[in-house]
Order: structure tokens, then sequence, then C-alpha cells
């Protein structure tokens, strides 16, 4: 009867096993069917059973990312608790440099953090994060600027409320961050793989991170010396791939929402939630999007939580900005003045002249009205994008400028303010002239008028205008032409902007860049008279400048026999074109346009401007391309573009063009406000302002 009851059971076994993989599977299945629907504009719900708690995690986790697109779907996602909006908790005026974030749980160990805070060289605010239940008091520290306590649930650990500030925009100020929390973890004395107990643990972390102001003074002086480094955390606690846990699905769901493939060999993460880091590390994780529901509810779990996921995607996507986890004895010895002194607030100078290109049809022109309809600008084609594979981000839409008309003196000053707080120089505005005839120059002619101090620059776009928005030779509205006013007029209409005193240079003469050269007879004649007219008319020399389209655009085959000073690149234009396997995307299937990666066009990018010695051939980046606005389901999109990618870029360009002298540190930017074709450096409704962070961030590593 025993060995009967036992083969009895051990049957049932294999049946329940069965049944639940069955399950699992029709689950499966199903999700992926109402995906495939989604995509085709109607959503279906599909309620199936949860799996029993003894057969593991439940199928879909909180952060899953079909959840995810699921619920950004489903109307204006709460990225914070929105008390925190009372009482200017979310205002900081005139903010340090230097940020401290602090999560408080247990309020027993407050004072000793915040005792520790006093060993900071240099004004910091404090922000703190509070799910203890009662009134953390905060007592006046030497160096503290500003402090904000904001009361929180307890719910995702320290991890939600990070994500929380984050989301907020209050930690955006900050170039440095540091990261502490009321850590007890008693669990760590039972870990079989790691040694001691929660308070030497913590202790550790302190002593390292803080200890003493010397200590604090060599941290700082280590960021300012290496802009790659990223995070300096305690000894011991910078670990690798074999401390996935079961985090790995978790932390793949997440990085799905930032277009990018995690690799699971190369993992490096800061354990225990506690170091110091460049702002751009906390701040790019806005672009994940998270909210409450991505966390599950706290049940006192050691492991195998989107908390402990975004723990090591911290070093992840510090990997992905190009940037270093480091342990603090492993920073080198200082050998010179720690230079901290740089964060106590004194003006810093960018590494190099960032300039982002400027798109000036943000306002209604008769000439559009007639050939699109009345009214129509830039946002027409924005809001009416749809995406083309599950979870594209499409439409993109604008936050703190809005839907905004560049008629507005107003709007152009935020966007100066803007663009001048991340260590950008000026503009380069498309400019557009057609045998005489200017279109979507009201802007720039405002600009001419007022006083806003904010230096620009021009490019001649010269192409035919046309339908499709690809300046070919089809479906023109309108067109140049040059036998009926010659190209040598141009300049004698550009006159009046390259006499202005805010008008950008470089060795003192005027920047002036021509889209596609090639296309006028005998550019180097015109090339020769534009400079003959500058000089008569008192406007002093040109550095005229050539777009890099390639050849297929009828690019330049030579700068200097064009009678040009330099080249600029224009990204993509001319750069690697690497597609993507589409089925991962779940496609449209109807889609007949391009996938490209980003990260492979961004890495090739950076290499050519490492190797090349040209200092007349100026680099450039691009936040992303993708026309899908202008072009739907015949659209190029780059897929894997994220602030973090975008930072490696950028930081790759900026080392390559420190050797020249600074006036020809020249990095150009696709674009300030492309939205038709998703390059804005402007707040989106997803990313938030973390692109142009990230391009701060290099301005001022």
């Amino acid at each position: 009867m025993m060995l009967e009851g036992t083969l009895a059971r051990r049957a049932a076994g294999r049946l329940k096993r069965g049944a639940l993989r069955r399950l699992a599977l029709r689950q499966q299945a199903l999700y992926r069917l109402r995906h495939r629907l989604q995509l085709r504009g109607r959503v279906y719900r599909v309620i199936g059973r949860e799996l029993p708690q003894d057969y593991g995690r439940p199928f879909f986790p909180p952060a899953s990312f079909d959840e995810w697109v699921t619920r950004s779907g489903e109307g204006r996602p709460v990225l914070y608790p929105p008390n925190w909006r009372t009482h200017g908790r979310l205002v900081v005026e005139e903010p340090a440099r230097v940020g401290v974030l602090m999560h408080a749980h247990f309020p027993d160990l407050v004072p000793e953090l915040v005792e520790q805070l006093g060993n900071i060289p240099v004004p910091f605010d404090l922000i703190v994060t509070n799910s203890s239940g009662t009134e953390v008091d905060i007592p006046p520290v030497a160096n503290m600027r500003h402090c904000r306590v904001l009361p929180v649930e307890n719910h995702g650990r320290d991890i939600w409320p990070t994500v929380a500030v984050v989301n907020s925009g209050l930690l955006d100020p900050y170039l440095l961050v540091l990261k502490v929390h009321t850590k007890k973890s008693a669990w760590r004395e039972e870990h079989a793989d790691l040694s001691g107990d929660g308070a030497t643990w913590r202790s550790g972390f302190l002593k390292q991170l803080l200890g003493d102001r010397t200590n604090v003074e060599q941290i700082l002086g280590a960021f300012r010396a290496d802009p790659g480094l990223g995070v300096v955390t305690a000894d011991g606690s910078v670990l690798g791939p074999e401390f996935w846990g079961d985090n790995q699905r978790n932390a793949r769901e997440l990085a799905r929402r930032l277009e990018f493939h995690l690799d699971d060999d190369a993992l490096t993460f800061p354990a225990g939630s506690m170091y110091w880091c460049r702002g751009i590390v906390l701040q790019g994780l806005r672009a994940l999007m998270m909210t409450r529901a991505d966390f599950e509810d706290e049940a006192g779990q050691v492991n195998g939580t989107t908390p402990h996921a975004v723990e090591r995607l911290i070093g992840v996507l510090t990997h992905e900005a190009g940037l270093s986890s480091t342990e603090r004895s492993a920073l080198p010895e200082p050998s010179a003045p720690a230079g901290y002194e740089d964060f106590d607030g004194r003006e810093l100078l960018p590494r190099a002249r960032f300039v982002p290109f400027y798109l000036p049809q943000f306002h209604p022109t008769d000439e559009n009205d007639e050939w699109w309809g009345q009214g129509f600008t830039e946002w027409t084609n924005v809001t009416t994008t749809r995406p083309v594979f599950h979870g594209h981000y499409q439409p993109r839409l604008p936050t703190d400028l809005g839907f905004y008309d560049l008629r507005s003196d107003e709007v152009r000053a935020a966007q100066a303010e803007m663009a001048a707080s991340a260590g950008i120089e000026g503009f380069m505005y498309y400019y557009y002239w057609f045998a005489g005839k200017r279109l979507l120059n009201r802007p720039i002619e405002a600009l001419l008028r007022g006083d806003l101090d904010f230096p620009f620059c021009l490019m001649w776009a010269n192409e035919n205008w046309t339908r499709r928005w690809d300046g070919n030779s089809k479906d023109v509205l309108l067109a140049q032409d040059y036998d009926r006013v010659p190209a040598e007029q141009f300049i004698e209409d550009v006159a009046e902007f390259l006499a202005d005193p805010r008008y950008m240079t470089v060795d003192g003469k005027k920047i002036l860049a021509v889209y596609r050269p090639a296309q006028m007879p005998d550019f180097p004649k015109v090339a020769q008279r534009w400079r003959e007219i500058a000089r008569q008319r008192g406007l002093g020399e040109l550095f005229l400048m050539h777009v890099d389209v390639g050849h297929s655009m009828q690019g330049l085959a030579s700068t200097e026999e064009s009678g040009l000073d330099g080249s600029l690149e224009f990204p993509p234009h001319n750069m690697l074109w690497q597609g993507i396997d589409r089925r991962e995307l779940q496609m449209r299937h109807d889609f007949q346009g391009n996938a490209m990666s980003y990260p492979a066009l961004a890495d090739d990018a950076a290499l050519r401007a490492a190797r090349d010695a040209d200092q007349n051939h100026f680099p450039g980046a691009m936040v992303t391309f993708d026309n899908t606005a202008r072009r739907q389901l015949s659209s190029d999109f780059w897929w894997g573009a994220n602030p973090y990618v975008f930072h490696r870029w950028l930081k790759s360009l900026a080392g390559a063009v420190t050797v020249r002298e600074r006036e020809r540190r020249l990095i150009f930017v696709n674009a300030w406000n492309e939205w038709a074709e998703a390059a804005v450096l402007e707040p989106t409704d997803r990313h938030g302002k973390s692109f142009l962070l990230a391009l701060r961030d290099v301005a001022y590593s």
C-alpha cells in the first residue's frame, strides 16, 4: 500500500506539473495574441488564472514590458506622489551642484547619516524620502544649502522613492549625487556569499563614502579629473554577473523600455545602493517612465523583485553611458590639488562648443496653409503619428515647453535658458531661402529684433521643399532656382544676421553652413563672391562649412577645392546604416521602411571621430532619428536610442575634440527641436530632460 500510494502521488504530481506548464504556455499564447491585436488598434484584455505561488513567481512581473506598454496607452502615468507638489517641495531656488539623496525608513539611523554629511566640503542640497511613517528631524549641517523631506509609503524599498524623485525633476540640477539610505540589512548575516552583518556593512559605506573631509575631497576631485568615472562605492561592493540572482528577467524587461539588450556576462553594479555618482546615472532613469505599479508590494523579499533589478541596472546603465563603476580604494591617489572646488558654485566652462540644429517650423505660414491646410505647423505631423511596432515611442509629445508657437518671444527665451543651463553655446538655425524668397523666417527675424542674449548661426537648407520632406526633385512645392536668382545673392540676404554681435564665429570668422553646396553651379566661385561681399559690407571673414551628407546626396569630395573652410557631421547622413532583426519588434506587417541600430551607428561614429585628424571637420551626434511622423509606414528609424548611449556617443566626441584649440571644439547635435524626426533635446513625455541632461553631464564633466 505504501508503494502504491507513493506511485499514485508521483503520478498526480506529474499531472499537476504538466497542467501547470500547459497553463503557462496558454497564457503566453494569449498574451502574444493580445498585443498583436493591440498593434492593429484594438485592445483585448485576456484575464487568465495566476499560477499558484508554489510554482514560482507569477508569470507576468509588475515591470513586464508588455504590461508597461498597455499602461502607457491608458492615460497619463503618475510618476511620483502628487502630494509632493504642495508647499514648494519640488522647487529649489539656486540649487547647489551636489545633491544628496537619502532614503529614511529607520528614523533611529538618520542622525548618524546627517552627521556624516558634515564632511562634504562644498555646498550641497539634501533630498530625503521618508517611509518611516513618523516625522524625520533634519538638523542644520555645514554646507547644506537646501533640504526637502518627501513623505512616501513603504513600497519599492529605497528604489521606488529614488525613481520617483528622478521622475519629479527634483534631481535634475545636480552634477554629482550621493545616494545613501538607512540600511539595516539583517538578512546579510545568513547570506552564503557575503560576509558581515548589516550594521558593519552600513558603517563601511559611510566611512568610505564620507568618513572625513579629506576623503570626500579626494572623491570629488576624482570625478573632476576623470570624465569616465561614473560611480564610486565602498570596497567589496562592485559585484559581477555571479550576483544576478533571480533578477535577469526583470532587468531584461526594464531594458526593453530603453531599447537595449542585456549582456548577461557583462554585469558590474554597485551593490547596497549607496554610492557617489554623476548626476546622469540616476537622472537617466526618467527614460524608464517607471511608476508605483512597476514595484511589488512589500513582503520582506530579499531577491527577485523590481528594486533588485533596478539596483543591477544602475551598473548596466553606467556602462552603457561609457562610464565606470569603481570601489573607493581603486581611485588613484591625487597627484595635484583635488579640484573639488569646481563644485562650490564657481563658473564652469563646457568641455566643447555644443551647437544643436534648430527647426523654425513651429508657427503658421501662408505657404503651409496653402500646401497642407489652414493652421498647419510641425505639430500637426507630430500629434497624428501612430506606432509601427510594439512599444514604439510614437507620438512623441512635449512637456515643459508644451506645443509652442515660435512667434512668442517668451518661448524662444525659455528655449535659450534651458539650452544655456545644459552647456549649449548656441543654435544653428535652418535658414530657408528660395531664389530671393524667405520661408519660416519669423523666428530668426524676431531674434534679430530682440535682445535675447543667446548666440546663433545659420545653415542654408538649400534643397527643394517637397511634399515628401526629402529635398528631392519629385513632388516639389518650392524649388531652388539658381538661374533666376544667382546663389551669390544669398549672402546679401543674410548680411543683417551676420552683422549681429551674437553671431557665432570660429577664429573670429562668421560660421555659415550650406546643406548641399554641390547642387549649385560652380560653387567655388559662389563661395569666393560671398567672401568678397562680406568684406565689402564690413562683416569680416566667413568660416564656410558644408554638411557631410555623403555621395548618395551629392556630397562634396573635397572641402578646400570647393572653396570652403570646413565640414560638419549631420547624423545619420553619411554614417553607418546597420539594420536590426525586425521580428523581435513585433512590427506591423505592412511597414515598408528601414529599422536601424542606434548603438551601432553611435559607436562607429565615435571611432571615426577618434581617428579623424582633420581639425576642419567637426563631428556630430544625434538624439535619434525616426521620421514616422512624416512618412508613417515608409519611415526610417534608429532603434536603441536612449540617454545613456547618447551620453556615450557625446562623451567620445568631446574626448576627440579636446586636443584642439577651444574655438575648434565644435560638436553639432541633431537636433534641438526636430520633433517630426524625433531628434529633440527638448523635454518629452517619456524621456523628460534626460537627453539634455546627458549633454550637460558631458559638457561639465
